[in-house]
């Protein structure tokens, strides 16, 4: 029995686990990387074509977008993963081909002019196609047997539609072992979807740690609050557009948009009008709605008994054609536009920004995470300008972003989820995660739940049988330009400084109501290490 991590180690995203147990070789996850790269990751260790299956714990693109890959190098077995996730890989794998084809034709064109050699996409659309054939839909808490000595089961992750947790039973040779892959682990209330449901055992847990250095802090009203900005907007005669992930984020939208109507949130502006306006998003909203019954929460369930559809409402228009599109804009009543992509750096939601930043009246709310360098993350940063599609494009309407939202469980989440288990796992191996992160969790794991916790690099492989490791990876920075991999590096070590930072306070809080003299003595500690390093002069 053996576990080898590849991806998603000491980084977010790319999600891939390889395994050799029962005389089958599998993989859990196999992500597309997204955003900077700082460490290089093992590829998988056999040929594509000698994997005998693939279990999937969802259908973000960080842990299903290199699937088609598989194909296109001969990969023939099953995808294994829920039916919702089944259903949502099938137009978010198309949406990936897609745009890797659209892109490679559009270095080509700009490539031949040049001499250049041709681009050869990532993976086509055909790829995407034969393998969304293999895939093969499960029940949540459904115990099967995918293989002589090998049984899995889907658990409730609530971070998307359809995620889960997968518990996986090994036996071989007389021996029995239980691992549990966490995915990325939800966070709870969420609109629409379950919480996370517990593991109560599990010799060995591969657990996410995206947030495991901070909290979420205290669950905003949600409707409330953006019935105020839709307000605000309207009453000064503007558009409010919210950029917004297709598959899951927009869904939330619709949730509180329908439920600020239901309500009568916003005032003198009755039947206003929200057009979504991204054809994958409305084709995640078809999915969720045909898996209400399966995947909503209590909340939502309660709504259906009703005979209400938590995602539809009076004044709810679709756009799919570029003409819709075109259209939306020609409006001139205050309207709300949700499109993608979230962060504003391809699809619909650009021409969206042409029209609207350069007048006050409008608004511009963010709903999820803007990484660095993309529009989303200049804007919420206070550009005044921005480029798109080759124009300068001035910035004066109202920038807003929505705190608190995230499909992730934050650190305290996090705890809850781990802390589920009645009898501690032999070892905890933390992935996806920064850098910093993944260390500062798993030493808080170490230190407060005595959890015998590690954070491994790409690389590493470790014998289940016997909970020994074969082999402790090193880690092996991505060779960048001169300068950059010293600001790379830089910027991570100061992340790590900033984590300690967080885990000083956190330790702090723990000491309220401490004795008087180990509070002044810690106290005094404290400011010492401050005057130390004051930088100011």
């Amino acid at each position: 029995m053996k576990l080898m991590f590849l991806g998603a180690t000491h980084e977010v995203t790319g999600s891939c686990y390889y395994l050799e147990a029962c005389g089958k070789k599998f993989i859990v996850d196999y992500g597309m990387e997204q955003g900077p790269d700082y460490y290089v990751n093992k590829g998988l260790p056999v040929p594509a074509e000698e994997l005998d299956f693939v279990l999937l714990t969802h259908a973000h693109i960080d842990h299903s977008g290199n699937l088609p890959i598989l194909y296109a190098k001969g990969f023939r077995g099953p995808v294994y993963c829920t039916k919702a996730t089944q259903n949502l890989c099938d137009i978010m794998l198309r949406d990936s081909a897609h745009i890797q084809e659209f892109e490679a034709e559009w270095r080509n064109r700009k490539g031949k002019r040049q001499g250049k050699e041709e681009y050869v996409p990532v993976y086509t659309m055909k790829d995407a196609e034969g393998l969304l054939k293999q895939t093969a839909g499960c029940d949540y808490n459904r115990k099967t047997e995918i293989a002589p000595g090998i049984q899995v089961r889907f658990v409730d992750a609530g971070h998307l539609l359809g995620s889960a947790s997968i518990e996986i039973w090994l036996t071989e040779d007389g021996t029995e072992k239980k691992i549990v892959f966490s995915g990325d682990i939800g966070n709870t209330d969420q609109p629409l979807i379950r919480d996370p449901q517990y593991i109560e055992e599990a010799d060995y847990v591969v657990m996410e740690s995206t947030y495991g250095d901070r909290s979420h802090g205290e669950k905003p009203d949600y409707a409330s609050m953006l019935a105020e900005v839709i307000q605000r907007t309207f009453d000064r005669g503007g558009n409010l557009v919210i950029p917004s992930f297709a598959v899951g984020r927009t869904q939330e939208m619709l949730y509180f948009i329908r439920q600020i109507k239901a309500d009568g949130l916003v005032h003198g502006h009755d039947g206003f009008k929200v057009y979504v306006d991204s054809p994958l998003a409305n084709e995640a909203t078809t999915i969720f709605t045909e898996h209400q019954y399966d995947c909503f929460d209590e909340e939502a369930e309660e709504l259906l008994k009703k005979g209400i559809n938590p995602l539809s409402f009076r004044g709810l228009r679709t756009s799919i054609t570029s003409d819709d599109s075109k259209a939306i804009n020609a409006d001139e009543e205050p309207k709300v536009i949700i499109s993608a992509s979230g962060m504003c750096d391809a699809g619909r939601i650009k021409h969206h920004l042409k029209h609207n930043l350069w007048d006050a009246k409008n608004t511009v709310l963010f709903v999820g995470y803007q990484a660095i360098g993309t529009v989303g993350r200049s804007l919420i940063e206070g550009a005044e300008e921005i480029k798109l599609f080759g124009e300068s494009i001035h910035v004066a309407a109202e920038i807003l972003q929505m705190p608190g939202i995230s499909g992730h469980a934050d650190v305290n989440g996090l705890f809850d989820w781990i802390r589920a288990y009645k009898k501690k796992p032999e070892r905890v191996f933390v992935t996806h995660g920064e850098d910093s992160v993944t260390e500062l969790f798993a030493g808080r794991l170490r230190d407060e739940l005595s959890l015998n916790a590690a954070a491994p690099f790409s690389g590493t492989v470790f014998d289940l049988a016997a909970n020994v490791y074969i082999e402790e990876a090193s880690p092996v920075l991505v060779e960048k330009k001169a300068g950059s991999q010293k600001a790379g590096k830089a910027k991570q070590t100061f992340q790590k400084l900033l984590a300690a930072g967080e885990r000083l306070l956190q330790v702090i809080r723990r000491n309220e109501g401490g004795a008087n003299k180990d509070l002044d003595r810690f106290a005094r500690e404290v400011q010492s290490l401050c005057d130390r390093w004051d930088r100011k002069e």
